[in-house]
C-alpha cells in the first residue's frame, strides 16, 4: 500500500524545549493510524504543525515525492482539536450545514453520519448546549464531513462511554474501509487497539516506535523491555 504523506524530521521549539525533536513517520492510504504517547509528549503539537496551524521551525511533509507546504496540506489534511464547541449560538444542523456548503463537505455522506454519530434528536439544539459526549459526536460529525482525503482527529474517544466508544470506532473503521486516512492521537489503549492498524508511539517529543501492534511486541521484546506475553499496554508502555 502506497504511502499518502511521508513525515521528515518535523521538529518544533520554545527556546530550550525541544516540542518536537526530528519527528519522522508515514502515513499509509486508507489506514487508521494512532498516535500514542503520554501527557506532554507533543501529540497535539505534532497534528498542529501538520495542519499548518502551528509552524515548524524544520522538517517537511512529502506525498508522491513533492513537498508540500502548509497551504497544500490544507487542501489533503482535515484537523479537529480536542476540546473545541465551534459555532456554539448555532445549531447542529445549521453546522454541518455550513461546513458542506463553505468546505465542499461530503453531501452525500451527511445522513448516514448522522445516523451513525446519533445525532439526529439533538439536530437543532446549539453547539454550546451540548454535553461533553455530544459536543464530541458533533466536532468529529463535522471532520467526517470535511472533504480532505486525511483526516486528523485529537482524542476523539474523550467524553464517550463505553458504548458510544464502540459505536464511534464502528464509523470510524467504516470510513477508512471507503478510503478515508485517519490519525488519531488517541488516549485509551483499548479505544486504540479497537480502531488503529498501525501505531506511532510518541514521548517527550520523540518518535520511539512505529508498527503495528506484531511489529511493536516484537520490537519491545528484542529490547528486553518486555516479558513474554505482555499486554498491550505493557508494551506501549515499555516504548514509550
Amino acid at each position: 500500500m502506497p504511502d499518502t504523506l511521508h513525515v521528515t524530521e518535523l521538529t518544533k521549539t520554545y527556546g530550550a524545549l525541544h516540542a518536537l525533536d526530528a519527528v519522522s513517520l508515514s502515513i499509509r492510504t486508507g489506514e487508521v493510524l494512532g498516535l500514542i504517547g503520554p501527557n506532554g509528549a507533543g501529540k497535539t503539537t505534532l497534528f498542529e504543525c501538520l495542519a499548518g496551524v502551528l509552524p515548524a521551525d524544520a522538517g517537511s511533509v512529502h506525498a508522491g515525492g513533492a513537498a508540500l507546504d502548509a497551504h497544500a496540506r490544507a487542501d489533503r489534511l482535515a484537523y479537529i482539536p480536542d476540546g473545541i464547541a465551534p459555532w456554539p449560538a448555532q445549531t447542529i444542523r445549521w453546522a454541518l450545514d455550513f461546513t458542506i456548503g463553505y468546505f465542499g463537505g461530503r453531501a452525500g455522506q451527511r445522513d448516514a453520519i448522522v445516523r451513525a454519530l446519533d445525532l439526529e434528536a439533538l439536530l437543532d439544539q446549539p453547539i454550546g448546549t451540548l454535553s461533553k459526549g455530544q459536543r464530541k459526536r458533533t466536532v468529529l460529525a463535522i471532520g467526517l464531513l470535511m472533504p480532505q482525503p486525511v483526516l486528523l482527529a485529537d482524542e476523539p474517544f474523550d467524553g464517550l462511554d463505553l458504548r458510544q466508544s464502540r459505536e464511534v470506532a464502528a464509523v470510524l473503521r467504516a470510513h477508512a474501509a471507503e478510503g478515508r486516512t485517519l490519525f488519531l492521537s488517541i488516549h485509551q489503549i483499548n479505544d486504540a487497539a479497537r480502531v488503529c492498524d498501525r501505531f506511532v508511539l510518541i514521548d517527550r517529543g520523540h518518535v520511539t516506535a512505529e508498527g503495528t501492534v506484531d511489529e511493536l511486541a516484537a520490537l519491545a521484546a528484542a529490547r528486553g523491555v518486555t516479558p513474554a506475553g505482555a499486554s498491550l499496554e505493557e508494551i506501549f508502555l515499555a516504548l514509550t
